[in-house]
């Protein structure tokens, strides 16, 4: 038999139909078997051995396709039949007709996986909503808060703290997926249902925990359960003293890698193995200072700081502690110290860090911090982190704080995507998806933007800056109705972001003189601090301007400037400062003062593609306010155009009563039609 005549006999004999029919329906098993086996718990192997056994099915089915027909009486061989009561063509179209139906499934199958996370709207509901049995990874772990068995109750925050130092051990294994501690917090009291908890943080085991402590002493138990049938995997007590706790969580972590099939490599084995201090009394402080900084508050990072100081005082070595303060210190002069000496503080702190344990993760993640928040140097700041990242691919704040840089450097879905990323790492994190809500507000995506503002809210109820930035979001479309049902519900702090917002809300509205009473009251507040006593001093003085009174307001406007130059003097230098004097200087019809200031801020902030239209809006105020027009409209036309942090929108250009004056230009009428989407 020739080539061709060969392969005219497979043709006859369906042997293509039913290559083609058996690799579609082995594509539609393996796919069942993917979603169903995790739903009954079925090991990851058997749908190894589904896969293993199709393949080898394979050339039986074509073996068995060349030898075999089927014919009304049964399956006979080939070489029995005639030729002329052969019907391999009516079963070749059965094959082909049964091929299209099942190929229809699987794709359908496939659609659906595919799609159905893809929305924005979605997006949400992918980060936050429980997640099926089917979905949750083998080799995952939730840490649960441990408890504090210490008669002395103030011992809270050493439980609080081991449960940290085990959670970075953890993230360090890239085999693992490991939810953050923000997550776990919610889960204080014993949760009643393992496997809800699973579920809802999307994992399959779960570590639970309770920590002793007497003097020196400290007793630590722990147990891996199987959240999904409540089975205990491993257990263990240790006694030990605090000196000895580093070896401890180094073993836990190790146990529990083993337990759930978890390959170390060489480098991760170094990392998990670290041990930071021998001396108790500074590791104490390390761990009192570490669940401190876990607070937004800024009380708690000041209270923080000290206790990180305390380590390194009683152990200078002590790097694991010198990371941590020069994080903190660094936050610090981000806001609200943005001054020579604190920069310094937070430059001493990484540079020990740095000379005493150059290639250790935690240096790597402070650098880049430092890096970010202190010099605005964004590339050399991702450079480090995503060092850091690759040593602790689970560290969900690295990971974040890589999208704060992407998105600094206006990569905004490269943003998105690691903020989504950090999400699912720690789903229950208000900040983070605070943060992507900000990021879709910035894009001006407003109703993504207000949806996931809405999930921070489920997960913070009380969060006033949440609530504030949700507001915002009616602001940005106009809507100042809308803002003021939400603000008017709260009594902001004049420190808080939703206090400006509600001041800006009622000046939408033209409710001058209720702006006033609530800015008069929050100026008398002698306990205020100088910088926002004189943001209210701003905002009273264009409260006089809408009422007309002119005079009233250039005499705030002087004694602003007055304070502001003062601050600055004495080392004060964030954006804000800069904000409210070029306005002030801009009012004062200081046009060489304007011109210096937006000269120094725009070379100081041109990289930051996050805040730099921001000034370049407030810039274009300034122009305005002095009647340069022709500057201030190119400069409006251009933030328009681009993303940044609460992005100027047309829709708050035309209820905005500041731009009044210029309302029947042809230029600025432009400015406020909506551009289509």
């Amino acid at each position: 038999m020739n080539f061709r005549s060969f392969l005219a006999e497979l043709k006859r004999r369906n042997v293509y139909k039913v290559g083609v029919a058996y690799a579609v329906v082995a594509w539609l098993l393996i796919q069942i078997a993917t979603q169903v086996f995790p739903f009954f718990e079925i090991p990851n192997w058997a749908v190894r051995l589904v896969v293993l056994l199709l393949i080898l099915g394979f050339p039986v089915a074509l073996v068995l396709s060349w030898v075999f027909e089927i014919t009304p009486e049964g399956i006979k061989r080939e070489s029995e039949i005639e030729r002329g009561k052969s019907i391999r063509p009516q079963t070749g179209r059965r094959i082909v007709g049964l091929t299209i139906v099942v190929a229809i499934i699987a794709a359908g199958l496939l659609a659906f996986q595919l799609l159905r996370s893809k929305s924005p709207a979605d997006a949400v509901s992918t980060i936050t909503a429980s997640r099926p049995a089917a979905e949750i990874l083998a080799k995952s772990i939730a840490v649960l808060p441990f408890e504090n068995l210490s008669d002395d109750k103030s011992n809270a925050y050493f439980a609080s703290g081991i449960q940290e130092e085990l959670l970075t051990r953890l993230s360090k294994i890239g085999d693992l997926k490991v939810i953050s501690r923000t997550s776990t917090e919610k889960y204080k009291a014993a949760p009643t249902s393992l496997r809800e908890v699973a579920q809802q943080l999307g994992v399959g085991t779960v570590l639970e925990g309770s920590v002793q402590k007497a003097a020196d002493q400290v007793r630590v138990s722990v147990q891996l359960i199987n959240a999904l049938n409540d089975s205990h995997l491993w257990a263990e007590t240790y006694d030990r003293k605090i000196a000895d706790l580093f070896q401890v969580e180094t073993e836990i972590a190790q146990k529990i890698a083993g337990a759930l099939e978890a390959k170390l490599s060489g480098r991760e084995k170094k990392d998990i193995s670290g041990v930071g201090t021998n001396n108790s009394e500074a590791y104490d402080a390390y761990l009192h200072g570490l669940t401190l900084s876990r607070s937004s508050m800024q009380s708690s990072v000041d209270n923080s700081i000290q206790y990180f100081r305390r380590a390194v005082e009683l152990d200078p070595k002590f790097a694991e502690a010198w990371a941590e303060l020069s994080i903190a210190e660094s936050l610090k002069y981000y806001f609200p110290q943005t001054n020579e000496a604190q920069k310094e503080r937070a430059r001493t702190a990484v540079e020990t860090a740095m000379r005493l344990a150059p290639d250790m993760v935690d240096t790597h993640a402070a650098l880049g911090l430092f890096y970010y928040y202190c010099l605005k140097d964004f590339d050399r700041a991702l450079s480090e982190l995503q060092i850091a990242k690759e040593r602790d691919p689970n560290n969900a704040n690295t990971i974040f704080s890589i999208s704060l840089v992407k998105r600094r450097q206006g990569k905004m879905d490269e943003a998105i995507a690691l903020q989504e990323q950090a999400a699912r790492l720690d789903p229950l994190n208000g900040d983070i998806c605070t943060n992507l809500a900000g990021t879709y507000r910035g894009i001006r995506k407003i109703p993504e933007a207000r949806a996931l503002f809405d999930r921070a809210l489920s997960i913070a109820p009380n969060d006033l800056g949440v609530m504030a930035q949700k507001a915002e979001t009616f602001l940005a479309e106009g809507n100042a109705d809308a803002a003021w049902k939400i603000l008017s519900a709260v009594k902001f702090p004049p420190t808080e972001f939703g206090f400006a917002t509600t001041i800006q809300t009622l000046i939408y509205q033209r409710r001058y003189k209720d702006a006033e009473e609530i800015l008069t009251a929050a100026w008398n507040d002698t306990s205020l601090p100088p910088l926002f006593r004189s943001f209210g001093l701003v905002g009273l003085a264009h409260l006089r301007l809408g009422r007309g009174d002119r005079a009233g307001a250039q005499q705030l406007f002087a004694q602003v400037e007055t304070e502001l130059k003062k601050l600055r003097a004495n080392g004060e230098n964030s954006p804000f400062v800069f904000d409210v004097l070029i306005e002030t200087e801009a009012y004062l019809g200081h046009r060489e003062e304007v011109e210096q200031l937006a000269q120094e801020i725009m070379e100081r902030m041109r990289s930051d593609l996050w805040e730099f239209p921001r000034q370049e809006e407030v810039i274009a105020r300034a122009y305005f306010v002095l009647g340069d027009l022709d500057r201030a409209f190119p400069m409006l036309e251009h933030v328009l155009s681009v993303p940044y942090v609460f992005a100027l929108t047309p829709a708050m250009l035309r209820a905005d009563p500041d731009w009044d004056p210029i309302r029947n230009d042809p230029r600025f009428q432009k400015l406020c039609e909506d551009k289509p989407k």
